[in-house]
């Protein structure tokens, strides 16, 4: 069986072998195995009920992770979006009054549409007119938005006042000491090379925050999945279609696009998996499974999937093959029937494993040319704007609106190729249509 194994992911290949993707994998799941609970919690102010919502959240992250392992053949986990969800809750339903089964409608129209695009050559097409400038402050921007949530998270920093958005934290809680442990202990960890430095410090840091009462030890740790019925198929495909829902479906549409390029991008160059242009091989391969996976999440009653960051943990845990997404695929099946369990991980234990990963996506920003304005304003605005306003959409749109410009004014529009200023197209009709609210 395990020659088999390496047979059909190619480990030997690649340099890897099964142990080291199965830690990987476990390294991304523990990383994102946050997702079960705080999805449908965002999802729960939309009016979705929270159990029928963990269980699409785990159904949809197990479908795209295992069809990513198996069919794409990439290290890459699938699970419902941070951002999108709440764009729907928040901004959708909350804020302009549409019931959230219009948004699953225009959640799945997107996904068909990415599918369409996908099989087209469009999807691909557009990615490999994406600069290498751009492509490393995807990395660069995605690492640092990383280590913000980590540090959030772990209370290390926290909410300021107006005029100071953030403020440090109460380091002197026990929280954040443990925080501050597991991340010493997965940098020395890794420092040290030792294998599964990432996966060690947070189930180090998870028992240390069980010991101290930090956070509660789960009480039970199997538990039988609610019914998901319902919310299955309860998405209004004919209301997502109405003229006045243009605005809204177009958003979700041009944020999914940019979340997934940006992700996948910024993660394959953490692996080295990127060849010298800064591409992906046979990118139309993970491009199709999100877009069937943000299908299936509609149907399922969750809001829109794909390549999730949290892959940069097990990527930089060695994950190299589509095995690690398979292990990360099975536990999030498992996951159905251990809630409790997955939950169990607190923000104080996988927040420095965030912050470790912001730290190792980081350095690509040395390959921009600081010399040449034209590279290093359109690529400076992705990484300010995405982590400033908290959103990784409007940070990558606003690269993909400055760079075409910058070169055309500089006389280097040749520079530009068709597929970006297709890009630049969309992001103009993001902004103008994005609900500023």
């Amino acid at each position: 069986m395990k020659q088999g194994l390496e047979r059909f992911f190619d480990l030997p290949g690649l340099g890897t072998n099964w142990r080291v993707e199965v830690m990987a994998g476990l390294t991304t799941f523990a990383t994102m195995s946050y997702i079960v609970l705080v999805n449908p919690a965002i999802l729960k102010v939309a009016g979705i009920p929270a159990g029928p919502s963990m269980v699409a959240t785990a159904l949809t992250a197990a479908f795209g992770s295992l069809l990513m392992g198996l069919y794409a053949k990439r290290p890459f986990a699938i699970a419902p979006y941070m951002g999108e969800n709440a764009f729907v809750a928040y901004t959708v339903v909350q804020a302009m009054g549409y019931d959230w089964r219009q948004a699953l409608g225009a959640v799945f129209l997107a996904g068909v549409l990415f599918a369409a695009l996908t099989r087209a050559g469009v999807r691909q097409w557009m990615v490999e007119a994406i600069p290498p400038a751009l492509t490393h402050s995807f990395a660069a921007g995605i690492g640092l938005f990383l280590a913000f949530i980590g540090l959030s998270e772990s209370g290390l920093i926290a909410l300021g006042v107006p005029g100071a958005p953030v403020r440090i934290g109460a380091l002197n809680s026990a929280g954040a000491l443990v925080a501050i442990a597991g991340f010493l202990v997965i940098s020395l960890l890794y420092a040290a090379r030792v294998p599964g430095a990432l996966l060690l410090g947070i189930l180090g840091a998870a028992l240390l925050a069980f010991a101290l009462k930090v956070a509660p030890a789960p009480a039970n740790w199997l538990s039988l999945p609610p019914s998901p019925a319902p919310i299955v198929f309860q998405l209004s495909l004919g209301a997502a279609l109405k003229p006045a829902f243009v605005g809204v479906l177009l958003c979700i549409f041009v944020m999914a696009l940019v979340d997934t390029m940006g992700s996948l991008i910024g993660v394959a160059a953490l692996g080295g998996l990127l060849d010298r242009e800064g591409k992906l091989a046979q990118i139309e391969r993970p491009m199709l499974v999100d877009a069937l996976a943000t299908v299936f999440a509609a149907l399922c009653g969750t809001t829109t999937a794909g390549v999730f960051v949290e892959s940069a943990a097990g990527v930089a845990a060695g994950g190299r093959s589509g095995l690690s997404a398979v292990v990360v695929g099975v536990l999030f099946l498992l996951a159905l029937f251990a809630a409790p369990l997955a939950a169990a991980i607190p923000p104080q234990a996988y927040g420095p494993a965030l912050v470790m990963v912001g730290i190792l996506m980081v350095p690509p920003v040395a390959k921009i040319d600081f010399s040449d304005l034209t590279e290093l304003i359109p690529a400076f605005a992705v990484i300010a704007f995405m982590n400033f306003t908290f959103n990784i959409g409007a940070g990558i749109t606003a690269g993909f609106v400055l760079y075409p410009l910058f070169k055309t004014v500089s006389g280097r529009v040749r520079q530009v190729r068709p597929g970006l200023w297709a890009l630049f197209a969309l992001s103009l009709l993001f902004f103008a249509s994005y609900p500023y609210r």
